[in-house]
């Protein structure tokens, strides 16, 4: 019989074999996905209000896993990497990731991690960086982004954004929420991040 947790990672495996990107076919590639499950607690968190519209917003070949994900919230252990001394309750409320494998996640795998990323809307995510390298998959458009010394980019859901280990990016969101899927290869998989930059920097 399957499990709720079995599901979730077919779900998140079979999104990302459909998704037609030479890096991600990569990444996919490399990652065992006869993963052992880890017995974890649900853990709710208040940026959840959010999924509902993200289910709305994402393109169809996401929307399978993204309404499985918004019917299971309550069924799940999402986190937080920040707190509210870092960059403030408003920032915290409408923020929060959720481990689908990793060296935190449903499912044990010390080689890579990869997940969902959810920040409510008019947030900013400043400047930071980690060793690992990062792709990121917005499965909701019109959140801006910015990578090294560029300007933000409005990004669209379904387009790839490639972090390099080290490199400084940040994320700012409109009108509406972000839902992103995100792959962290090469580094510390469970690495705080460095900020380098203040939620004020996304304000200009």
């Amino acid at each position: 019989m399957t499990t709720k947790f079995e599901e979730l990672l077919g779900r998140f495996h079979a999104y990302l074999a459909c998704v037609d990107n030479a890096l991600v076919r990569e990444a996919v590639a490399g990652i065992g996905w006869d993963m052992p499950a880890r017995p974890l607690a649900a853990h709710p968190l208040a940026c959840l209000r959010h999924l509902e519209r993200a289910a709305e917003l994402a393109p169809p070949d996401a929307k399978p896993l993204v309404r499985w994900v918004a019917g299971q919230r309550g069924n799940l252990h999402w986190g937080q990497t920040y707190s509210e001394s870092d960059f403030g309750s408003a920032f915290v409320d409408n923020y929060g990731w959720l481990e689908v494998f990793g060296t935190r996640g449903h499912f044990a795998n010390d080689e890579a991690a990869a997940g969902l990323l959810i920040l409510g809307p008019d947030i900013v995510y400043p400047d930071h960086h980690h060793v690992a390298e990062e792709i990121y998959i917005p499965l909701t458009g019109g959140t801006e982004w910015r990578m090294g010394e560029r300007g933000f980019r409005k990004r669209e859901a379904g387009e790839i954004v490639h972090h390099a280990s080290n490199v400084n990016h940040a994320m700012r969101t409109g009108q509406e929420p972000l839902l992103a899927l995100y792959i962290w290869r090469g580094g510390p998989l469970a690495q705080k991040s460095e900020i380098t930059g203040t939620v004020a920097q996304g304000r200009g």
